[in-house]
């Protein structure tokens, strides 16, 4: 790996990003609560590639980088892979939508505290993960 520090500072906007999630959710900002928890997810999984010297597809679902690189990941992100990428591929389908919305879905209106309440549990989860796997 070429900047080690790059890793860490993925990590670390990952968790302020939470914070920011927590403050969306205090909004009842439901559909940007999903939008901030893809983007943390995406984070840190890049994290992940990065430390285990696979750099990272310019693309918002890293789940097939993770899958084609498994044997090269830390012990406890290869356990949690199939969740891992089912969580990447569901916010991933959301990242758009949940921020612009489209002619006849407004994100306000769309999403409601459940989709938030996922979201927001999924990146907190991977990021935990992450952090105790690196």
């Amino acid at each position: 790996m070429k900047n080690k520090s790059l890793v860490e500072d993925h990590i670390v906007r990952s968790q302020s990003r939470l914070k920011a999630i927590e403050s969306l959710y205090g909004d009842e900002n439901w559909a940007d609560v999903v939008r901030e928890s893809q983007e943390v997810v995406e984070l840190v999984l890049k994290a992940v590639l990065r430390h285990s010297n696979i750099d990272p597809p310019r693309n918002h679902d890293v789940s097939m980088a993770l899958k084609e690189n498994e044997s090269l990941l830390p012990e406890a992100i290869r356990k949690n892979l199939k969740e891992i990428s089912k969580i990447s591929k569901s916010l991933r389908k959301d990242r758009e939508l949940s921020f612009y919305g489209s002619e006849d879905l407004t994100p306000s209106e769309f999403y409601e505290k459940s989709d938030a309440d996922e979201a927001k549990e999924w990146a907190r989860f991977i990021v935990d993960l992450v952090r105790k796997a690196i």
